[in-house]
């Protein structure tokens, strides 16, 4: 059962379905009419997909449901943190998802991971998928649960589940995947002569932080499903969470990890840096000192007095230029067994 059609607008509802007993009722129709089939059967639950709608194209939605006007605020303009708010009747859950970017090397990406959300709004008879972002799709999800008809059975609150559950094992992909950009950033740093940049390693502080974003304040809201916040999440559904809850637990552990050793990469980048820069200023240092002794004579003879040392004598210039080079390599063998040069 879909609304979906080619001419449809992006932005509108992507699939529309009743489930009664656990499977998916032929048919095509509209979610005013998907919800009268359920209240007349007073058996079953409807499921709403939208994409990324306005303000206009979710209202006839939170009409027909009777939606909570500050929710479907924060489903239209997206933009929010992993979050679990109830309004009387109806639960409203915010999920971030996460997708890993691909590229040839962490030191030359300019993003590494890409944020998107899920607004989920779960009453007793229906449940309205709201995503932002094109990697979010719910397809391939719904599909999955559509061929486990005794899981959608338990109710609605199995697809906000099933969303939460997808959502997670997404962070722990990405962040396997993120923690071999970190080894190879490793490497680089500690690696002699490499050529690693504190901008880049911003950079990657940067991902990290959205990763966390993502990540951490998810915690408390499926804490709170697990406890039973809402009686619209059944006791057995709850089981379920829990699982969700001790596999975020794994990620939120191994994404403090990488912040923390982020920062230690990010302190060794500066250490270096300044290190090169010591190095470099001494040997600007030393190689000025060694100029300075040519520059001293020939600023001392283009003064062009009369009476000057050595002036009128055939061998003076010789000598003169003999004598600067010698001060100039004693100089230099100075500054190189000083490691200056």
């Amino acid at each position: 059962m879909t609304t979906e059609s080619p001419t449809r607008p992006a932005g509108s509802v992507v699939d529309c379905a009743v489930y009664v007993d656990g499977r998916r009722l032929p048919g095509a129709c509209g979610p005013a009419e998907a919800v009268a089939e359920v209240r007349e059967r007073r058996n079953g639950f409807v499921w709403i997909g939208l994409h990324e709608p306005d303000a206009e194209q979710i209202q006839d939605v939170a009409n027909t449901f009777g939606l909570h006007e500050l929710a479907v605020e924060d489903a239209v303009h997206a933009h929010q943190r992993p979050k679990l708010e109830r309004y009387e009747d109806m639960v409203f859950v915010v999920v971030k998802t996460i997708r890993y970017v691909a590229h040839e090397s962490p030191t030359t990406a300019n993003e590494i991971v890409e944020s998107g959300e899920i607004m989920v709004f779960l009453g007793k008879d229906f449940v309205i998928t709201v995503r932002h972002g094109e990697h979010s799709a719910l397809g391939e999800l719904r599909k999955e649960l559509e061929a486990e008809p005794q899981q959608l059975r338990l109710g609605p609150s199995v697809v906000l589940h099933a969303v939460a559950d997808r959502a997670v094992d997404t962070y722990l992909e990405v962040s396997e995947l993120f923690e071999n950009d970190i080894d190879l950033v490793e490497t680089s740093v500690f690696a002699p002569d490499s050529a690693v940049s504190p901008e880049q390693m911003y950079l990657l502080k940067r991902e990290i932080l959205e990763l966390r974003r993502a990540v951490m304040p998810l915690a408390t809201p499926l804490r709170r499903l697990t406890e039973g916040y809402t009686p619209l999440v059944p006791e057995r559904v709850r089981s379920y969470f829990r699982d969700v809850d001790d596999h975020l637990t794994t990620v939120t552990e191994r994404v403090a990890s990488f912040d923390e050793l982020l920062t230690t990469l990010v302190d060794a980048t500066l250490a270096k840096v300044t290190l090169q820069q010591n190095s470099d200023m001494r040997k600007i240092t030393a190689w000025a000192a060694i100029i300075a002794v040519p520059t001293m004579v020939a600023g001392i003879y283009g003064m062009n007095f009369d009476y000057m040392p050595e002036l009128h004598w055939r061998y003076g210039y010789p000598i003169v230029f003999a004598a600067v080079i010698v001060v100039c390599s004693i100089l230099h063998r100075i500054f190189t067994r000083k490691r200056w040069l």
